[in-house]
């Protein structure tokens, strides 16, 4: 049955003058054709709200002072007009009410990460999308590549064999010096505790390399012994971290991140050793994705060949050799959660097992990760259960 017989209406709270992440949102949740903003709070400064909507060819009456009035209001509208879902890219200390409130208010969250400020309130979120049975993507958006999901299939299906090693690397230098004191908005509620919450660069882009790990190995982290540093004077959340891990299926590895890496840019990177083979990625060469098969030569498998698992195919939008890119990953979690939503509305929805994309469960987990990251770091780099 074809549940898309229209476009979804969107609408976002953030993404307002100066906020990068923002812009991306809107660009890929377009990029199909399937959902078209309708609505928005995009600064607390309701002047600036009131400029970006007008920017963005918005209805007036459709930006709001702040998201409480937007939710209230959305839901109050005939069902030909309210928006479908809604996304949220704020700092992180905003995201768990900004949820909680449209949930409540019976819409469907799409919501950047880490998903909240605290543990307490992940699981309180956890519960909430559990009770009202709604929709709840955390874009995680490195799952949305082609490769990357050929990978877990690669590893879920057995086909590499028991995991033995992981090695991650998120290494980027846009925070090598103090940004957030040079007028940076985007550095200064990174660095901030009361914003950003207990984890610097660990909540920033650590749990980005954490997701990725869990997401091609199945298997989820177990242990973590964590060493974590703030180089740049004054900064009292980390920029830079060593982890070392164990699986629960009795693989060992090591995330490395820093945000202080000279000269680096996005170096998200993942290897992964079973015992029957190896993928080795890297995001910013997301069109090769190595594969090593014990007794095999060194393959380099690119996207768009039949070949490739299904999961890969669903999510190729070019002929073989033409580049996929940020954007397009970005726009395959939006694919996702536009049919996600169809079913929702059909009366056929989909288990949260199925879906496509990270999931609230998964933010639970990410939200673990930094908790127990730090408690490692604070005790001396012991070794903490997660």
């Amino acid at each position: 049955m074809n549940t898309r017989n229209r476009k979804l209406r969107m609408g976002m709270v953030g993404g307002g003058p100066g906020a990068l992440i923002g812009k991306i949102h809107r660009i890929a949740a377009t990029m199909d054709g399937e959902v078209e903003l309708t609505a928005g709070v995009f600064s607390r400064d309701f002047e600036k709200t009131r400029q970006t909507g007008q920017d963005l060819h918005l209805d007036p009456d459709r930006c709001y002072r702040n998201f409480e009035e937007m939710a209230k209001k959305e839901a109050r509208l005939p069902a030909h007009r309210r928006i479908d879902f809604v996304t949220v890219v704020t700092p992180n200390n905003s995201h768990f009410p900004i949820a909680r409130c449209f949930l409540e208010e019976g819409f469907h969250v799409v919501c950047d990460k880490p998903m909240t400020y605290s543990v307490a309130e992940a699981r309180d979120l956890v519960s909430l999308v559990e009770k009202t049975g709604l929709v709840f993507c955390l874009t995680h958006n490195y799952t949305g590549f082609s490769l990357v999901r050929h990978a877990r299939h690669l590893f879920t299906s057995g086909q590499m064999g028991s995991i033995r090693k992981v090695i991650v690397e998120y290494l980027s230098g846009g925070m090598t010096d103090p940004v957030e004191k040079q007028g940076s908005k985007q550095a200064a509620w990174r660095v901030d505790p009361a914003r950003a919450g207990a984890g610097g660069t660990l909540g920033d882009i650590g749990t980005h390399a954490f997701n990725l790990l869990e997401y091609i190995t199945g298997d989820e982290v177990s242990r973590i012994c964590v060493d974590k540093s703030s180089f740049v004077e004054g900064r009292v959340l980390d920029d830079d971290a060593n982890l070392l891990l164990q699986l629960r299926g009795g693989g060992k590895g090591a995330i490395l991140i820093s945000q202080v890496a000279t000269g680096e840019e996005n170096g998200l990177a993942i290897k992964i050793y079973g015992s029957k083979g190896a993928i080795r990625w890297n995001q910013e060469e997301p069109m090769k994705l190595d594969l090593l098969l014990k007794g095999q030569e060194r393959r380099i498998v690119t996207p768009g060949h039949p070949w490739l698992s299904e999961s890969a195919k669903e999510v190729t939008r070019t002929p073989p050799g033409l580049p996929e890119g940020y954007l397009a990953a970005f726009a395959n979690i939006y694919h996702g959660v536009v049919t996600a939503i169809h079913l929702h509305t059909a009366g056929t929805p989909m288990k949260s097992t199925d879906y496509p994309f990270p999931t609230v469960y998964d933010g639970l987990r990410g939200m673990g990760f930094i908790e127990k990251a730090v408690e490692s770091a604070r005790e001396g780099s012991l070794w903490v259960e997660i």
